[in-house]
């Protein structure tokens, strides 16, 4: 996939395409759940496309659907019902009504855009010069326009491309992951927390404070809503560009990582650390490792968030119960070894790992990785042996 940035995109012609995209996604969510409520029947694609496109563009209402691209339109109920089917499922929360002020998008297929070096031709929309991130590899099969809230606009191509070649690695670690270090590997390594979002929160404040006083539909509303949500942009991606540059350092060297499975939704209900949680980025950092794991083949384990790992000698197995979060040193009174309370978490966790990754023989699972929600098969001995690796 290419990502481009565009430099000065037909405005006009986009925030029309995107605002038709957006009315049929909330066209046909509100007839859904419409009928839902009468029938307890679910509206298919097809009936969504007849009523929110087809029978739509005959009314007065809604004759400006008439105006953009076809295939854009058609996209929306699509997704809709793959949001309903993955919130169906339990994967995701339920499908909401879009904003004009949050992210939009609208897809186009191979036959609806014509791709050259230094533009995008797209059908009733005309060329829009962009600016590569890098060079295609293959002819792509579709693309999406995408404006995110920063007002940003980016187009992203789906290419067809080989598995990237990742040299092999024989070293296997373990992850702890906290706020006075972001990650606390096995190895003693300890990396620091980047806190971009407490960096950028003065200058938050003030823009907010002047966002508040602006009147109701104003220009300088509009305007300061963007500077708001540009600085939100720069935090996150600087965020994701930090936790991008760990997770492939770390699937690189290593070819078992270990992590815990944290309850983050749980934890940042906890006022007074759930800024410096939200600004780590825990969850978003499991999910890069669990994708670049499992594209250049290695195993990434979970471990369950119930296994006692800050309160277990790394070295005799003793556990000493609970401790308070400002304790970060202690010495173990079974075998007196002094231990740092997150390199030795990140030692339990890893010992805790390499037993889930072994059955009842000692034979390797054939299973790459291992769900978040699954329970270990080995834990931490509570008598004061170590765990079996």
């Amino acid at each position: 996939m290419s990502l481009t940035q565009a430099e000065d995109p037909l405005c006009k012609d986009f925030t029309v395409l995107l605002g038709c995209t957006r009315a049929v996604w909330n066209h046909g969510l509100a007839l859904r759940q419409e009928v839902w409520k009468e029938r307890r029947e679910w509206l298919s694609v097809n009936d969504l496309m007849k009523l929110c496109i087809t029978q739509a563009k005959q009314t007065p209402e809604r004759a400006w659907l008439k105006e953009v691209h076809t295939t854009p339109l058609q996209q929306s109920p699509r997704d809709l019902d793959r949001s309903t089917k993955n919130w169906r499922e339990g994967r995701v929360g339920a499908p909401g009504f879009k904003r004009r002020h949050n992210r939009q998008a609208a897809r186009f297929n191979r036959n609806d855009f014509c791709c050259g070096d230094h533009a995008v031709r797209i059908g009733k929309v005309g060329e829009i010069p962009i600016i590569r991130s890098r060079p295609l590899p293959a002819v792509p099969s579709s693309a999406t326009v995408i404006k995110d809230c920063a007002g940003r606009y980016f187009v992203s191509f789906v290419v067809e491309v080989e598995r990237p070649c990742c040299p092999p690695a024989k070293g296997a670690i373990g992850i702890d992951l906290g706020l006075a270090s972001l990650a606390t590997t096995s190895d003693g390594e300890k990396v620091s927390p980047p806190k971009f979002l407490r960096s950028a929160l003065r200058k938050l404040r003030r823009l907010q404070r002047n966002l508040k006083h602006k009147q109701r539909g104003s220009n300088r509303l509009a305007q300061a809503r963007l500077l708001v949500a540009k600085l939100y942009a720069k935090v996150a991606d600087r965020r994701m560009d930090s936790l991008h540059q760990l997770s492939t350092r770390i699937i690189r060297e290593n070819q078992t990582v270990v992590l815990e499975d944290l309850n983050v939704s749980g934890m940042v209900k906890n006022r007074k650390l759930a800024r410096s949680i939200a600004d780590a980025g825990w969850r978003m950092f499991r999910t890069l490792l669990e994708s670049k794991a499992q594209e250049h083949g290695r195993d990434l384990v979970v471990i369950n968030r119930w296994t006692p790992t800050s309160q277990t000698c790394s070295a005799c197995g003793y556990r000493d119960g609970k401790k308070a979060l400002s304790v970060r040193t202690w010495r173990c009174p079974e075998c007196g070894a002094i231990h740092d309370r997150d390199v030795n978490a990140a030692k339990n966790i890893l010992a805790a790992g390499l037993a889930e990754k072994l059955n009842g023989r000692g034979a390797r699972h054939k299973t790459t990785s291992v769900a978040a929600g699954r329970e270990a098969s080995t834990h931490l001995n509570q008598e004061g042996q170590p765990c079996p690796a």
